[in-house]
């Protein structure tokens, strides 16, 4: 039966080369067998019989000539011959283009390893990954959160606190190998101690061996002749770990600390994970913070703010003196350098803010009122 192969790769008959090998790979991807849902046998067989001829110079001339008689045997559909052929006699049919190309022929297809072999990715891709080395089945111990609750002085100053956290942990009856105190640990007889074994994939493409994870010991090459009565020969199990945490000076709500390998313990020895410790900071009744400064408020009475005045303030690093000018208005700020949290990832402190609150009285007696009279009538 005749073929348009242009109208099956969907290119013009002025295509180029370039324009014919993409239009190839692109459909092949399309309907390469192993895809889901897209995958169809019968029109990958004919994009690749299409590609075999117009990807070739010369078959592609001979097609050409012979237009759309061209058909896979090599012959118009009149019996004529492409030029250089001596017909049927000659045994020259169109199987023979790949094998002539030095291409691979499987199940009555022929393939060019050089255009298909993106191509054939998605099969070889899955029978790498299970090709893994050995302890690939055995896995890194998880990671693990905690929260943890401090004092607002504890973050600006720091403090270390010691923690009961229930992971998993190496068995103390095994030491984590799996197997049971004096039982021997020996050669894996299913893989000869190599951790693979070789199994062999049936594809569309053909028979594909490929090595994998040894199932009897895991990759190991080596499994115990008693397993652990404690961990079941897993080398871990549930239990609690004491850990000590150090919290630096500065830290604040919400930031989380790091400590590498105290997560889950890894089976048979493999990498643990790591414990992240979510900080929650108390809030303070006298301070506010903000970054690396802290924020507070003073009240002081009406005749220091108008007067000035030297008062005691608080802060978290002990109390010290600071001046009222003269003057003053409610809700004035102060600034007291180096007086607020040390910087975490940092050199020095941050500053207190102090805000100044004037207090007015709701009770005077009759001198007081008297006096502020006298004032009011001055002006004041």
């Amino acid at each position: 039966m005749s073929k348009d192969y242009y109208k099956v790769l969907g290119v013009d008959k002025s295509a180029s080369p370039n324009e014919i090998k993409g239009a190839f790979r692109r459909l092949a991807h399309q309907y390469h067998p192993d895809k889901n849902g897209s995958g169809d046998e019968a029109k990958f067989k004919e994009i690749n019989e299409a590609y075999q001829v117009l990807g070739n110079t010369e078959r592609r001339k001979q097609y050409d000539q012979f237009g759309s008689t061209f058909d896979g045997s090599g012959f118009s559909a009149q019996g004529a011959a492409p030029a250089g052929g001596q017909g049927p006699a000659s045994g020259w049919n169109w199987s023979d283009f790949a094998n002539q190309a030095g291409g691979f022929r499987t199940s009555g297809m022929n393939f060019d390893f050089e255009d298909l072999g993106d191509i054939f990715g998605d099969i070889f891709s899955n029978t790498a990954r299970r090709s893994s080395s050995r302890r690939t089945r055995y896995r890194k111990g998880s990671d693990i959160e905690a929260n943890l609750t401090i004092d607002f002085e504890e973050a600006v100053f720091g403090v270390e606190k010691v923690l009961d956290i229930n992971k998993t942990v190496v068995c103390e009856n095994c030491k984590g190998n799996g197997a049971e105190p004096g039982s021997k640990i020996e050669t894996c007889k299913n893989c000869g101690g190599s951790g693979q074994v070789v199994t062999t994939q049936q594809t569309f493409f053909g028979a594909f061996r490929s090595n994998t994870v040894c199932s009897s010991c895991e990759g190991e090459g080596k499994v115990a002749s008693h397993k652990c009565g404690k961990c079941h020969g897993k080398g871990v199990l549930g239990g609690k770990e004491r850990v000590k945490i150090k919290i630096p000076a500065g830290i604040n709500n919400n930031e989380t600390i790091k400590l590498s390998g105290k997560g889950e313990a890894g089976e048979k020895g493999t990498v643990s994970g790591d414990l992240y410790i979510n900080i929650r900071v108390r809030s303070s009744m006298e301070f506010k913070r903000e970054g690396y400064d802290i924020y507070s408020a003073k009240t002081i009475s009406f005749s220091q703010a108008a007067l000035g005045d030297k008062i005691r303030v608080k802060t978290l690093h002990g109390e010290v003196n600071l001046k009222i000018p003269a003057g003053t208005k409610a809700g004035q700020e102060f600034k007291l350098r180096d007086k607020g949290v040390s910087k975490l990832r940092g050199r020095g402190r941050g500053d207190q803010l102090v805000k100044v609150e004037v207090e007015v009285p709701n009770h005077l007696n009759s001198r007081q009122k008297k006096l502020l009279e006298e004032l009011a009538s001055e002006g004041l």
